[in-house]
C-alpha cells in the first residue's frame, strides 16, 4: 500500500467550543457551521437557556463582590489578553488595523477596571429633603444582561459591550458575531483564565435568528444590549423583549467608552435614613 504524502493529507479544521457556566461546551444540538477556516458551534435555544441559568446563579455573588475586586478581575482580563495579542491580531487578519483593534480592546478592559470603584460616587447622590432624614440614591446592577456582539469590529465591539456590564456588577450572556465568531470564542479562553467566577460571563456562537429572540424573550434576562443587531432585525427583538418589559440598549460607537455605558445597566435605589441614628 503506498505511503501517504503531504499532498494526500486530509485537512482537519479546528473545532471551537462555546463558553458557559465556566466550561467549554459544544452546542447541545451538535450542529456547527464553517467560519474563518474552523468549525464553529451553532448554539440553540436550549444553549441560551442553560447560559442564562448559569448567569442568574452567578449573579448574587458577583454583584456583592467589592468594587475593587471586580476591577482587579477586569484588569486581569486585560493582562491575559495582552499575553495573547499576536493570536488576536492574526485572527483579525493582521496588519495595522488589527493591531489597533486589539490595543483598543485591551485599553477598554483597563479603562472600565478603573471605573468599578468610582461609578457609585458619580451616579449616586445625597438628596435634599424636608425632614430629619438622609436621603441617598445609589446605583445597583440590573442583573443578567444579554449582549449581541456587532459583526464589525468583531473583537473590540464585543469587549466594549462586555466591560461596562461587568463593571456594573452584572452577569452576561453574549452572542458572538455571526460572521466573525473566532475572536469572541478566543476571548472566551482569555476570560476563563481571568478569575471571573463560573457563569459570570457566557459566550455563545451561532445564527442570530436562532439565539437572539430566545435571549430577548427570556423572563430571567433583565436587559439586552442590542448594539450588534442589524436595523432590520431590531423590531423582532423589541417585540420579543416587550413581553417582560425588558430594557433594550443600543450604543453608538462614539459612546462606547463612557460612564453612561455603565449606568445603562444599573438600577437606582433611593434609601431614607433618620439623622442621628
Amino acid at each position: 500500500m503506498p505511503r501517504a504524502t503531504s499532498g494526500d493529507r486530509v485537512e482537519v479544521r479546528k473545532t471551537y467550543k462555546m463558553f458557559a457556566a465556566g466550561e467549554f461546551i459544544r452546542s447541545e444540538s451538535g450542529r456547527s457551521y464553517p467560519a474563518g477556516g474552523a468549525n464553529v458551534p451553532r448554539g440553540s435555544r436550549k444553549d441560551v437557556r442553560d447560559a442564562v441559568r448559569a448567569a442568574r446563579t452567578a449573579f448574587p455573588a458577583w454583584s456583592l463582590r467589592t468594587a475593587m475586586n471586580r476591577g482587579q478581575i477586569l484588569y486581569r482580563a486585560a493582562e491575559m489578553m495582552d499575553g495573547r495579542r499576536a493570536q488576536f491580531v492574526e485572527l483579525l487578519g493582521g496588519g495595522r488595523p488589527a493591531r489597533r483593534e486589539v490595543e483598543r480592546a485591551i485599553e477598554t478592559w483597563v479603562w472600565y477596571a478603573g471605573w468599578t470603584d468610582k461609578i457609585a460616587q458619580l451616579a449616586g447622590t445625597v438628596n435634599p429633603v424636608g425632614g430629619p432624614y438622609f436621603n441617598f440614591t445609589m446605583p445597583e446592577p440590573t442583573g443578567v444582561v444579554g449582549v449581541v456582539a456587532p459583526d464589525e469590529p468583531a473583537l473590540l465591539g464585543l469587549v466594549q459591550r462586555l466591560a461596562p456590564a461587568l463593571c456594573a456588577g452584572n452577569t452576561v450572556v453574549a452572542i458572538a458575531s455571526q460572521a466573525q465568531p473566532l475572536p469572541a470564542l478566543t476571548l472566551a479562553e482569555v476570560l476563563a483564565t481571568s478569575d471571573f467566577p463560573a457563569g459570570v460571563v457566557n459566550v455563545l456562537s451561532g445564527f442570530r435568528r436562532e439565539t437572539v429572540p430566545s435571549l430577548a424573550s427570556h423572563m430571567d434576562v433583565n436587559a439586552l444590549d442590542a448594539t450588534g443587531c442589524p436595523t432590520e432585525e431590531l423590531p423582532e427583538v423589541e417585540r420579543a423583549a416587550a413581553g417582560n418589559v425588558k430594557r433594550i440598549v443600543r450604543v453608538a460607537p462614539r459612546d462606547a467608552m463612557s460612564p453612561q455605558a455603565i449606568t445603562a445597566f444599573m438600577e437606582f435605589k433611593t434609601v431614607w435614613h433618620p439623622m442621628g441614628v
